[in-house]
């Protein structure tokens, strides 16, 4: 019961932060698709609870919108890639393939924002190269630093002036 839960939880997340959510029966029918895609996948197996959840506790830490909306296509796409696998001749199947799809779509692909960070964790900071070039580019990184945190600070003030909290 505690793993139905959590399904619904999840889609429900992930379909609230892209505002596709159109009403309560898509929801409740998604819910049905989910229910035989457990019973699919023998979702109800003892093993399911080792180690803990793999979506929703990493959902916990992306804080920012645009943050989610990284993390949640990627969630999005590993779904995609699950259901490839299975028996599209079922209607259920084809049912929560076409939801996440739909999803999908509404996203910009966070596939090439991922990429990136890769791409910084393989940099060697230990070739002189890359660290010539790295401290030629410190200044205009500490300027975008510093301008996404005086927007910041700017919004949050702006709010505390219209805001008689």
């Amino acid at each position: 019961m505690a793993f139905q839960t959590y399904s619904l939880f999840v889609l429900s997340v992930i379909m609230i932060s892209f505002g596709h959510v159109e009403s309560r029966l898509n929801l409740l029918q998604l819910q049905n698709d989910i229910d035989k895609l457990k019973a699919d996948f023998n979702s109800s197996h003892s093993d399911v609870a080792d180690g803990g959840p793999i979506f929703t506790e990493k959902l916990s830490s992306w804080t920012e919108r645009n943050e989610k909306r990284i993390i949640l296509s990627q969630i999005i796409s590993m779904y995609l890639k699950m259901l490839e696998s299975t028996d599209k001749s079922k209607d259920h199947v084809r049912n929560i393939a076409e939801e996440l799809h739909t999803l999908k779509a509404n996203l910009s692909d966070g596939s090439k924002k991922i990429e990136d960070l890769k791409d910084l964790t393989k940099l060697q900071m230990s070739d002189l190269k890359v660290q010539r070039k790295a401290v030629n580019e410190l200044f205009s990184v500490l300027q975008k630093l510093g301008d996404t945190s005086s927007s910041h600070k700017r919004k949050r003030s702006q709010f505390q002036r219209l805001c008689k909290c």
